[in-house]
């Protein structure tokens, strides 16, 4: 039987109504007004081309969670500077390359609906630009001398580019356990959430206390954030991230994981021999979905999640009551619920 999903140990609501981001984007609304100005200040360029294709990107309406964390950490610590600016539009640029550079190597037609970069302009252009934002992201912290946080920013990217690799290793040989798992995912996904909420305080402080905290929320924060995304590929519907995609790149996450961990021999056999397959139809899919959810793996990856979640919201709740916080604590509650 599946075991019961455990959600009452964070609260997950506003006065009764679902968390939006709109909402939490209210403490920080003027400021992250003026950062898409600077956003698009930062990436302006005199070549025609780049600057067509540049223009293409800043249409793209994203959620921007990761500025929105800059300045709501910022504020958390302090006061906005220019400084917050400068970290916002850093993390922005770096993470807008690295998704570039992944659709060319995924050779990734569309992201999030739209049309990729090398879709459009071939595969050249894209890695192109994404050197381009790279170098801009760079530039802008070394023109200001901005030492730290281009330490921040660049340790995120080496941690990215090993968690990537180490599941691209784990997924050929398919012998990854539950501490491989975080370790990767940390790598992975958490590593730039929590240079997102370092640079935010390391614009306002120089307590490297406070500094710390807001690391670790940001650490504790990108890892609920993995695993309610990992939890997507055995949902029902396409959220942006095609159903089973992971099963399909035989990357083995936290549900799945505990299913095989919590089974014989004999039943991890079959489980395995569909993940192993080159192409898997929707029937393998939805066999290895139905395991999962048998041996209690998507009831374990919820727990976990909030477990994490609710380390995040106990750091939060030793920083002073403020409106950030509060929407800091409301981007805790989203990230758990969020349904794409």
């Amino acid at each position: 039987m599946p075991h019961p999903i455990e959600t009452s140990v964070i609260d997950l609501s506003t006065n009764g109504h679902a968390v939006s981001l709109a909402q939490i984007r209210r403490p920080v609304e003027a400021e992250m007004k003026h950062f898409r100005r600077y956003f698009r200040d930062a990436m302006k360029t005199d070549i025609s081309l780049l600057d067509r294709v540049v223009r293409y990107v800043l249409r793209q309406k994203g959620k921007r969670i990761r500025p929105l964390m800059v300045l709501l950490s910022a504020k958390m610590c302090g006061t906005v500077t220019e400084t917050t600016y400068r970290g916002a539009a850093l993390v922005e640029l770096l993470h807008s390359a690295t998704l570039i550079h992944d659709d060319v190597v995924d050779d990734a037609e569309r992201r999030r609906g739209v049309f990729s970069i090398n879709a459009l302009w071939k595969n050249k252009v894209a890695v192109l630009l994404g050197d381009f934002l790279l170098s801009r992201g760079l530039l802008l912290a070394l023109d200001f001398h901005d030492y730290q946080l281009l330490h921040t920013v660049s340790d995120a990217v080496r941690r990215m580019s090993e968690g990537e690799l180490l599941q691209i290793e784990k997924a050929r040989h398919l012998d990854i356990d539950e501490e491989t798992y975080f370790r990767i995912i940390s790598d992975k996904t958490a590593s730039l959430i929590a240079a997102c909420t370092t640079c935010g305080a390391l614009s306002t402080t120089a307590d490297e206390n406070r500094v710390g905290q807001m690391r670790l929320i940001g650490e504790k924060l990108g890892l609920a954030f993995q695993i309610r995304d990992d939890l997507f590929d055995y949902g029902v519907r396409d959220v942006g991230k095609p159903l089973g995609i992971d099963l399909q790149e035989k990357k083995l996450t936290l549900p799945l994981i505990y299913a095989l961990r919590e089974s014989s021999r004999a039943e991890q056999q079959p489980v395995m021999n569909i993940v192993r397959k080159k192409r898997k139809s929707r029937a393998d899919i939805r066999s290895i979905s139905r395991f999962v959810d048998q041996k209690g793996g998507l009831a374990y990856a919820h727990r976990r999640m909030h477990e994490i979640a609710q380390e995040a919201r106990d750091l939060l709740i030793t920083f002073p009551p403020t409106t950030s916080r509060a929407a800091m604590l409301d981007l805790v509650a989203y990230t758990v619920r969020r349904k794409k």
